[in-house]
């Protein structure tokens, strides 16, 4: 390892995002060129007026500020501590696909019956990181 693998899924995560932005933007113009809101029903990014087509979107892209906060958290944590070995880089992988599969899911289908399992095994993965990190401190 070289020493910066950690970080790639930070990127990795960074662009779905960047990703989840676009796709909020694009949708928001669609639906004010269909006339079915102005574009001042953004402004105050009020839920109760945003069209389902983009609130979804919207909605994934406020999770991507919840639980990844504690994974790039601990990403720094692995690296800086010099815990970022290979079971730590390969549970990061694990979380960010999963927040890939979450997010496609949720501004899809929105099929609880596939989101709730996949932010469960991303929610273990990141668990894993953090007992990982645990159990480095405490016996290096």
């Amino acid at each position: 390892m070289t020493g910066y693998e950690i970080f790639w899924p930070m990127v990795a995560h960074a662009v779905l995002v960047f990703i989840l932005y676009a796709l909020l933007g694009w949708r928001r113009r669609v639906l004010v060129k269909a006339g079915l809101i102005q574009p001042a029903s953004f402004r105050e990014n009020h839920a109760a007026n945003e069209p389902a087509g983009s609130l979804v979107v919207r909605n994934s892209l406020a999770n991507q500020f919840e639980l990844p906060l504690l994974f790039h958290v601990c990403c720094i944590l692995l690296y800086t501590t010099q815990a970022d070995n290979l079971p730590s880089v390969i549970l990061a992988w694990i979380f960010v696909v999963t927040r890939y599969a979450h997010a496609f899911v949720h501004v899809t289908s929105n099929n609880l019956s596939y989101r709730s399992p996949l932010f469960a095994l991303g929610f273990v993965a990141l668990v894993g990181m953090w007992v990982w990190l645990g159990i480095w401190l405490a016996f290096s």
